[in-house]
């Protein structure tokens, strides 16, 4: 029977040279020995199932058997079209696995127009689901095409598009696509998904990554009908892959264009590990930022409007995200001074109105790094304005001795101009903060000064108790070093008094000379620079 439905068999049978042929090489049917079996019961009249499931691999060795009717009528391609036409491409269910079966059937499937029929079903009745849904729940077809390989996936995706569906359509398809294939990766947009247990394996690492960029590749222009935190995960999984650049910049800048929108712990999945432990990336974060900056300072000089004293809503919005995610960050050991002020100074000082979530942010920050030297600690401070803290943020900062001295003296004076002048208006604030600044530049100066000339006392008490013990350690030298110091002394004396008399900043005033001796008198007026009284 197989002879007389198989022109393949038939042939090989007359062009053997063998004369008794008992055995037939057919390794390279399509489907293996399971679709052979069915399709020789088939020859002999042997009942089966032909389903969704093996009509394409049914049809593909029927191509290669070359059982057509001409060698039998009602042979096995004409049934396998039959019921493709009739049953499986009838519905997006059957054209979705009979396309999922031809993955392991190429070329042939391809070259007999299976996948293309396939293709085509799938992206009609998918626009149609999404359009005009006939069963609940209302994305069930997302799921149904979310089982297929990638290759395939497109192919839908793209028959989608030229048949005009819409783009949150797409992105439905798209994300619950992601979320099935890097389910390690990708999980419910919480980010909280596990890293691989895969991940060490090259190829699978290469086949994520493939399949990352494709899905990538697949995205509608439009950047808002996609989830900003599915983003996100999408440009976590990118950087924690290794993906290419040109896949990390469309996202980035696709989130950068919807960073209004972006929580504190959208921006954490980008910054910290799978385990949450140690510090991911900051450089996507950096660019995130300065990509939307940019874009407002773009508008605001279409707008013909002063960038550093206009700032939108949105920018607004950003500063006190970014304010909060520096407050997230700042407890991470390995965040240096450098990358904390690059973020921080992103968003123009313009952008916020208070600083109080800055203010936060650093101390958090100085005190999850108390080994700060002054000067250190200053260079932390120096992206916040102790100007624009609130009435309770000033009151915290004047008693946080982790502030330097710096920050601390014009919260302080700044509020004591305010109860000076008596008035809470803006005007009178701005001009408070004006006065403020001018003096507190000049107490800065005068305080440079105070140390200078303590530094140099402490040189001369040095000097003067070496000259001592170097006088008392030999007797035989004790006359002449006192004959010597005796001429040169006051010499030595007036010197450093001349010097201490250009540096003396006691002639304008001064608040501290606790620590000056009787080296001369000085009559200073008494000043108070900072009484809260």
């Amino acid at each position: 029977m197989l002879v007389a439905k198989s022109n393949y068999i038939r042939r090989l049978i007359l062009e053997s040279e063998v004369p008794d042929l008992t055995r037939i090489d057919l390794s390279e049917i399509p489907g293996g020995a399971e679709i052979f079996e069915k399709a020789a019961k088939f020859c002999y009249g042997v009942n089966f199932d032909i389903t969704v499931y093996n009509v394409a691999a049914l049809r593909c060795a029927a191509e290669y058997l070359q059982m057509t009717d001409e060698c039998s009528d009602g042979n096995l391609i004409g049934r396998t079209e039959a019921f493709l036409s009739q049953v499986a491409l009838t519905s997006l269910s059957g054209a979705v696995f009979v396309l999922k079966s031809c993955e392991n059937l190429l070329p042939m499937a391809q070259d007999l127009k299976i996948v293309q029929r396939c293709v085509d079903v799938a992206s009609v009745k998918a626009c149609n689901e999404a359009n005009f849904p006939s069963r609940s729940p209302l994305n069930w077809w997302t799921e149904q095409l979310s089982i297929l390989g990638i290759v395939f996936f497109e192919k839908i995706i793209s028959g989608m598009k030229s048949r005009g569906a819409k783009p949150l359509a797409i992105a439905s398809a798209i994300v619950t696509y992601s979320e099935r294939c890097l389910r390690d990766l990708v999980r419910n947009h919480s980010g909280i998904g596990k890293k691989s247990s895969d991940s060490g394996n090259s190829d699978v690492r290469t086949g994520q990554i493939v399949l990352l960029e494709s899905i990538v590749a697949l995205l509608p222009t439009e950047k808002a009908v996609f989830p900003v935190n599915f983003l996100c995960c999408l440009l976590r999984t990118a950087i924690f892959l290794g993906a290419g650049n040109s896949c990390k910049n469309e996202l980035e800048k696709r989130i950068s264009a919807l960073l209004e929108h972006v929580t504190v712990d959208d921006l954490l999945l980008l910054s910290f590990s799978y385990d949450g432990e140690s510090l991911f990336d900051l450089e996507s974060v950096r660019r995130i930022i300065s990509g939307f900056v940019e874009k407002e300072k773009s508008v605001a000089v279409f707008d013909a409007s002063d960038f550093r004293e206009v700032c939108s809503t949105a920018l607004q919005r950003v500063a006190k995200t970014v304010d909060a995610y520096l407050g997230e960050i700042a407890t991470c050991s390995e965040l240096s001074i450098s990358k904390f002020n690059g973020i921080a100074n992103l968003v123009q000082k313009g952008a916020r109105k208070v600083d109080d979530g800055l203010y936060r942010a650093i101390d958090i920050y100085l005190k999850a790094h108390p080994k700060l030297d002054e000067i250190e600690r200053e260079k932390v401070c120096s992206s916040m304005d102790p100007l624009k803290l609130s009435h309770e943020a000033r009151v915290h900062a004047s008693k946080n001795n982790r502030l330097p001295l710096q920050i601390v003296l014009p919260a302080l004076y700044f509020d004591q101009l305010k109860l000076r002048s008596g008035r809470d208006d803006d005007r009178s604030a701005a001009d408070a903060a004006a006065s403020a600044r001018i003096q507190i530049q000049a107490d800065a100066s005068l305080l440079k000064e105070n140390e200078a000339l303590r530094a140099e006392l402490t040189k001369m008490k040095m000097y003067a108790s070496d000259v001592q013990r170097n006088q008392g350690s030999s007797s035989s030298s004790s006359s002449s070093a006192a004959a010597k110091g005796g001429f040169r002394r006051p010499k030595f004396f007036s010197s450093v008094s001349r010097t201490l008399g250009k540096l003396n900043p006691f002639r304008v005033g001064s608040k501290d000379t606790s620590n000056i001796e009787d080296a001369a008198d000085i009559t200073m007026p008494r000043r108070r620079r900072f009484s809260l009284s």
